[in-house]
């Protein structure tokens, strides 16, 4: 679905991502694991459109991805939950969910969309008309993706989607993710620091550092890597 090769990004003069290759297939659960700085969260901002590469090529269903607009990418099919949530503060759940739906027509397909949101995530149909800043951290993760999903993606790039959450909500988070995944046939670009919980649910994990790919296979197989297992999974 998503094909990556040779990707180089850089802020200035520092390298980014050097020669980033890989490919996410149609309805799988792929996650990227690393450090911080590794260049997770870089990797998903040039997908969708937020940074521009350097060199290399990001083909989506036969389409470059390199030199398009955010908003005509968003229109091909990939949404961003990103890092930090980035939910809009002032506006209520209902206008931030909407937001989601900015590009579409068909109000219909918006009000059973929200109503699929609110099955996945029914705590922000009882918080639908509070402001977005007054929620907690993992109601306002739970907003963001589904936010995200308002568009109608085919792929979702999720970000840290268990930065700064309570643990007890985390495992939420995470089989909401993989419900998602099941029911709506949606592919996931996962960026995760707990890598335990991101090779429990992936199909496919690559393993980034400083800029680079040093490992990748099955996340079955990845959680039981020697390497992996001391440098990412505390073991």
């Amino acid at each position: 679905m998503l094909q990556i090769r040779d990707l180089h990004v850089s802020y200035g003069e520092i390298k980014a991502l050097k020669g980033i290759s890989l490919e996410v297939p149609e309805r799988a659960i792929v996650t990227l694991i690393g450090a911080n700085g590794a260049g997770k969260t870089t990797l998903l901002r040039t997908i969708s459109g937020l940074l521009k590469a350097r060199n290399g090529s990001i083909d989506w269903e036969g389409h470059q991805l390199t030199h398009m607009a955010p908003h005509d990418i968003v229109k091909l099919g990939i949404a961003h939950a990103p890092e930090g949530r980035m939910i809009f503060a002032n506006l209520t759940v209902q206008e931030n969910l909407r937001m989601g739906a900015y590009l579409r027509k068909d109000q219909d397909g918006i009000k059973n969309d929200l109503e699929f949101a609110f099955t996945v995530f029914p705590r922000l149909k009882e918080r639908l008309w509070q402001p977005g800043g007054t929620l907690s951290g993992g109601e306002q993760q739970m907003l963001a993706i589904a936010r995200a999903l308002m568009s109608k993606p085919k792929m979702l790039l999720l970000d840290e989607p268990s930065l700064g959450i309570a643990p007890i909500l985390v495992r939420t988070i995470f089989e909401k993710i993989v419900e998602i995944n099941r029911e709506l046939g949606v592919t996931m670009l996962l960026v995760e620091q707990n890598a335990n919980l991101a090779l429990a649910i992936a199909h496919t994990a690559y393993v980034l550092e400083t800029g680079k790919i040093v490992l990748s296979g099955p996340a079955k197989e990845l959680a039981q890597n020697e390497e992996v297992k001391h440098a990412y999974l505390g073991q």
